[in-house]
């Protein structure tokens, strides 16, 4: 299954989804499926090395295990940030009424699906 599928599925099967991008360890878009401007995904997806070593920083602090996923939930969206592996990584936008349960249930098996591609 090519990245493009799954992206599209990942989005497609999420209700109030608003995109999906995969991302290199430099933030640069690898490819994206999103009902919005791609430069607006590509953008988020820009600052999520940002959260990911902050949360990686606390990983080797507190030994808390390896980050897998953060669910960050803004007043009008949600934004799924997932490791795939050491240089590439998913991120999820949708909507704030979007059942969240649901969305990082599918992005899971998207990650998954992801690893077995890479």
């Amino acid at each position: 299954m090519s990245f493009e599928i799954i992206l599209k599925n990942l989005v497609d099967q999420v209700p109030q989804s608003i995109g999906a991008i995969l991302v290199d360890w430099e933030g640069e878009a690898v490819m994206e499926h999103c009902h919005c401007d791609p430069y607006d995904m590509r953008f988020i997806a820009a600052h999520k090395g940002i959260i990911l070593a902050h949360l990686k920083e606390l990983q080797s602090r507190d030994q808390i295990g390896a980050v897998e996923d953060v669910v960050i939930t803004a007043s009008e969206m949600h934004l799924i940030i997932g490791c795939i592996d050491q240089d590439y990584s998913l991120v999820m936008s949708t909507e704030r009424s979007c059942p969240i349960g649901l969305a990082l249930y599918r992005f899971r098996l998207a990650i998954a699906e992801l690893k077995k591609e890479i």
